[in-house]
């Protein structure tokens, strides 16, 4: 019973849906099992680019069933829109399984979400303003909407009412916003009900009956690990679990399951919105990453933050998600710089330090600290074998390598979905 966890192992954008796509073709499910359509995916099919945000990356490869589990917090209205991008352009999407306890971001959620980024003015996280924080609040303050409600106009009725008699509150006396009425809101989620019906099923049992009869099932994580709500760089970070253990909560299926973990690490490294960041470039380098990689968020249409390889935050993912695995991607960026620098340590009050400090504070004063290794000019997006790559990126992945903590088994260097070379099978 091959079940796999793929995940970013930085802060998100790092090309999980080019590894997950080329798992895609050999796995019986993909799973989504945290998050919202806040994350983003870019997949290159030969000369076609789809941006995914709600949608597992499985949905493009056929005879793989996508599922989106009771974990993550679903936009109706961008899910039938990206359902139906994907209808237009041919791609089959009557396989898409939906949790009945997935919970629902009301648009309630989404004015609330702009509302207080806004009045947090330069304190602000930096989110994408579509809810999603406020959904996974609502889950937890037990006032949220699940899939499964949209079938009980009374349970829903119900549930709206308790959650809007606390936001209209704030919404009028503190934002000067005008009240959201219940009914309209039951009136426009009732009017989903019909056309999710025929995705929404007990994923739960879905998934571990498939595991039980040896299907592959991979479990995609949103966003990055150190966007996680618990090990991340909190407040900046995403309200739900993106590292291997919110696969077990997020799908409802047990650790003893899970047979290998992956993480994708760009050669670089990239962070969209606020909060710290040691090798972030402000220089000529930034640029050029950030042009030369086309850094630019698939959801935000922000550019990203760009920065040097940091060696410090690769350990941190292995440990703290029990990586067996790395998928080493954008490497064909790399091209063209004479050396580059990669963060080993940080110096923090003129300390050097090897770990990712607990302290908030801590992080935010560390410095870099770089080690410089060669680079190369040669073209690699041909490459179809390790060996096949200059020796100077050869030593920079292996380089990589025994900094991270794990072993890179396959490597990005192209976009495309045949730009990949494959060292170690992840099945």
């Amino acid at each position: 019973m091959p079940a796999l966890v793929l995940l970013g192992a930085q802060w998100g954008d790092e090309g999980k849906g080019k590894a997950t796509d080329l798992l895609g073709g050999s796995v019986d499910y993909v799973v989504r099992y945290q998050g919202g359509n806040n994350a983003g995916h870019t997949v290159v099919v030969g000369d076609q680019k789809y941006a995914l945000h709600l949608l597992p990356s499985g949905i493009l490869s056929p005879g793989c069933t996508p599922v989106i589990g009771n974990g993550v917090v679903v936009d109706p209205s961008v899910l039938f829109s990206e359902l139906s991008g994907l209808n237009e352009r041919g791609v089959d999407t009557s396989k898409l399984l939906i949790s009945g306890n997935a919970h629902i971001i009301t648009p309630y959620n989404v004015t609330v979400d702009k509302v207080t980024e806004r009045f947090l003015g330069k304190r602000k996280i930096g989110t994408t303003g579509r809810g999603i924080g406020p959904t996974y609040a609502d889950k937890i303050n037990r006032v949220g909407i699940r899939v499964q409600d949209l079938y009980d106009e009374s349970i829903l009725t119900q549930k709206v009412e308790a959650a809007l008699d606390a936001k209209n509150q704030m919404l009028t006396k503190l934002y000067n916003r005008r009240a959201i009425a219940v009914e309209q809101v039951v009136e426009e989620l009732l009017g989903y009900a019909d056309k999710l019906a025929p995705y929404v099923t007990d994923t739960v049992l879905v998934l571990n009956q498939a595991l039980e009869q040896d299907k592959v099932v991979l479990f995609e994580g949103g966003q990055g690990t150190l966007l996680d709500i618990d090990h991340g760089t909190y407040p900046f970070v995403t309200s739900s679990n993106p590292t291997a253990g919110g696969a077990c909560t997020g799908a409802g299926v047990g650790p003893t399951k899970i047979t290998r973990v992956i993480g994708i690490l760009k050669a670089y490294t990239t962070r969209v919105g606020a909060g710290p960041f040691p090798t972030e470039l402000f220089d000529e380098d930034g640029e050029a990453l950030r042009r030369i990689g086309g850094e630019r968020g698939v959801t935000t249409g922000r550019d990203r933050r760009c920065g040097w390889f940091d060696a410090v935050i690769a350990r941190y993912a292995t440990r703290v998600n029990g990586l067996t695995d790395f998928f080493l991607t954008k490497l064909d960026v790399l091209t063209g710089w004479e050396q580059i620098p990669v963060c080993v340590a940080y110096e923090i009050d003129g300390k050097r330090v090897e770990e990712l400090p607990y302290s908030q504070t801590d992080f935010h004063h560390a410095k870099p600290v770089y080690e410089m290794l060669p680079g190369w000019s040669e073209d690699i997006t041909g490459a179809k074998s390790f060996s096949d790559l200059p020796k100077n990126a050869q030593a920079y992945v292996k380089a990589l390598e025994e900094m991270s903590g794990a072993p890179i088994s396959a490597i990005g260097v192209g976009p495309g979905r045949e730009e990949t070379i494959q060292i170690n099978s992840f099945l």
